[in-house]
């Protein structure tokens, strides 16, 4: 398994077409894929920097509806790294991204905890 690595996470949204328009239309991530499969779609995002994608799953019964926001169990479950934390913090917070913090400097870089509109937890972090 030396070649392994992760491709994509899943992402729980109410919509597809609303998780693409925020990701994608304001936060500049890329489509990656958008493949109709019956009444679902495989859906994927990568931010402007690479990575692991997001495959943006829209909730099919009402249990999976409930897990939406809350995937990790109200902790920051994803980290999106950045070259350069200020150009891009200004960038999302004109874009309308809600942080529920201003920047702080950890051991490891500048963080902010910001959420998208579906209630996922991440990081903004520029590593040392």
């Amino acid at each position: 398994m030396s070649a392994a690595k992760i491709s994509a996470v899943a992402l729980v949204v109410p919509d597809y077409d609303a998780a693409i328009a925020f990701y994608v239309d304001r936060l500049g991530f890329r489509l990656t894929e958008d493949i109709p499969q019956g009444d679902k779609r495989w859906v994927t995002v990568e931010p402007p920097g690479g990575g692991c994608r997001l495959l943006l799953a829209r909730a099919a019964t009402p249990e999976q509806a409930t897990v939406i926001g809350r995937q990790a169990g109200g902790r920051v479950g994803f980290f999106l790294d950045t070259d350069d934390f200020d150009r891009d913090h200004q960038a999302m917070l004109a874009a309308g991204v809600h942080f529920e913090e201003p920047p702080r400097r950890e051991p490891y870089g500048i963080v902010a905890v910001w959420r998208d509109p579906f209630g996922n937890r991440w990081d903004l972090i520029e590593r040392h």
